[in-house]
């Protein structure tokens, strides 16, 4: 779909994303200079959404990935099968992103295993090309072919991070949870749950929030409210609904889902 696409086709065709800054100019912007893009931020704050959102709006066919302990290079640039007795090579999302011209998103990429960055490094500077060894193919990226990657910098340690030389090659952009007032237009949005209902959720995810790095790893996502609201908006009672989406996904901890309930009680009764 191109840019000059009506709003009307925009609203009908385009995952539903509210900006908060000026993402979707800069992600626009570097897919036309041919520019890699990184995304920061907590899970669940948007950016898968963002990306999809983004490449619905430029036309772009995306390939997403989402990064895991086993995942190697030959996951992403592909590998020979056996297919009806013969053996034929299968390209993977990466290959088939450079090859289409497509937006590849590997989703928290500090998952993956080392030799995938590798991988990606080629593609990352003014080369643009994609070699794959066993092919003995050297893949020139076509100019609306774009790499996006993620991660959850709250997750970083020693073992699990981007080295500088790597992040180095990317432009870069930071997520965080939308301002309460767009939160809430957003949850209601995607539930159809009432406003005012949706305001209560983000207030109290406000409060949750503040506990990360305290009794919990990571604060409520925008996505967990969502599922709350849906689950609301269908008749599900608010404890129970909250206690489903806001509790148990955060803690197994008795003691720190009790104060989650005090906290959802204090603010529902």
């Amino acid at each position: 779909m191109p840019l000059t696409a009506t709003h009307a086709e925009l609203d009908r065709e385009t995952p539903f994303y509210q900006a908060v800054g000026h993402e979707c100019d800069l992600f626009e912007r570097a897919f036309r200079q041919r520019l890699p893009l990184l995304l920061k931020g907590p899970t669940g704050c948007g950016k898968t959404r963002f990306v999809s959102h983004m490449a619905a709006r430029l036309g772009r066919p995306l390939f997403t990935v989402s990064c895991h302990d086993d995942l190697t290079a030959a996951d992403l640039t592909g590998r020979f099968l056996l297919q009806g007795g013969e053996t034929r090579w299968v390209d993977g999302p990466l290959t088939r992103a450079v090859r289409e011209g497509g937006i590849c998103y590997l989703d928290e990429v500090v998952e993956a295993r080392k030799d995938v960055t590798v991988v990606l490094h080629p593609l990352t500077d003014d080369r643009r090309m994609l070699p794959l060894e066993r092919t003995g193919e050297m893949l020139d990226a076509p100019d609306d072919f774009m790499l996006v990657v993620s991660y959850n910098p709250g997750y970083q340690h020693i073992l699990k991070s981007l080295k500088p030389s790597t992040r180095q090659r990317f432009v870069a952009m930071s997520f965080n949870f939308p301002p309460p007032e767009l939160e809430r237009d957003i949850v209601a949005r995607e539930s159809g749950l009432a406003r005012d209902k949706c305001a209560a959720l983000v207030n109290l995810a406000t409060r949750l929030r503040e506990m990360k790095g305290q009794d919990l790893e990571e604060g409520v996502s925008t996505r967990l409210l969502v599922y709350c609201a849906t689950l609301i908006a269908s008749g599900m009672p608010i404890l129970e609904a909250t206690r489903a989406t806001l509790v148990e996904p955060l803690t197994d901890d008795e003691d720190v889902q009790e104060g989650l309930l005090e906290a959802i009680n204090a603010t529902f009764g």
